[in-house]
């Protein structure tokens, strides 16, 4: 198994919290859009954002990724305070994001797409042919190591969507609907490759409304309604909240928690 430590796992370790976001308060066009958020990632841990539709997910998202510019709070990562960084140079302390439109080149093959990254992260050839198989083959992507992007089904785009960002040796990832237009089997392999960023140290912020695959993965739950969190903790206890069921599962509570026995009951 490949192992990247980025300096900001390392940092993060002194108390297991790579990224904060402390307060966090955002208007748009005079709407209050986000009212003061507060959630953490730590160290390998998969952690959910949840809201419907204009919640603040994508908002906060932007926040933290420095695409966006906060009205109020703060946001840490690794122990450095970023608020009013640039999104390169926040990137460049390890942080990194998987939109959910296709983030890769269409026409390079998938060595390419992740040998580009490498070239820049490594700049020692063996050593850069060295990670680029490891890479690979942890990713279950030999096989296709030759095609184009163009090529690759949904699912291979996605596992290799997050192989290439995986070469660039991140210590947080935000995952943006992962799952959205991927068959069944695929969203297997998908799960298999996020929890392999996961074993690797990786902290994951994932936000997808595929809800029982979500929920399968992560260990802690926030959820946002209307710009307001009014959830934090473990997938089990947010199904059986009074406040979420009433403002955003619904009735879907009960099917999910019938689909979900053995869902995490306790928050990390």
């Amino acid at each position: 198994m490949c192992h990247f430590n980025h300096p900001m796992q390392k940092a993060g370790q002194r108390d297991g919290r790579l990224l904060i976001v402390e307060a966090l308060g955002k208007s748009c066009d005079g709407r209050t859009v986000l009212r003061n958020l507060t959630l953490s990632v730590n160290t390998g841990e998969i952690v959910g954002l949840l809201g419907r539709d204009g919640a603040g997910k994508t908002v906060c998202f932007n926040l933290i990724m420095g695409l966006m510019k906060a009205d109020s709070g703060r946001i840490m990562l690794g122990g450095a305070d970023v608020t009013g960084w640039t999104a390169d140079r926040r990137g460049r302390l390890g942080l990194n994001c998987l939109p959910q439109e296709p983030s890769i080149f269409s026409g390079m093959t998938v060595e390419q797409n992740i040998g580009s990254v490498l070239e820049f992260r490594e700049p020692d050839r063996a050593a850069q042919a060295a990670r680029l198989e490891l890479i690979l083959r942890e990713f279950q992507l030999e096989h296709l190591r030759k095609l184009a992007a163009l090529q690759l089904s949904g699912g291979e785009r996605r596992r290799c969507e997050i192989a290439r960002a995986m070469a660039s040796d991140p210590a947080i990832m935000l995952l943006d609907e992962p799952f959205a237009g991927i068959d069944p089997l695929a969203i297997i392999e998908i799960k298999r490759a996020i929890q392999l960023l996961k074993v690797q140290g990786v902290g994951i912020l994932i936000s997808d409304h595929n809800l029982k695959d979500m929920l399968e993965l992560v260990e802690r739950t926030y959820v946002l309604h209307e710009g307001r969190l009014i959830f934090s903790g473990s997938p089990a206890q947010m199904l059986s909240d009074a406040e979420v069921c009433r403002l955003y599962l619904g009735t879907e509570a009960e099917q999910l928690r019938r689909l979900l026995p053995n869902i995490r009951a306790v928050a990390a």
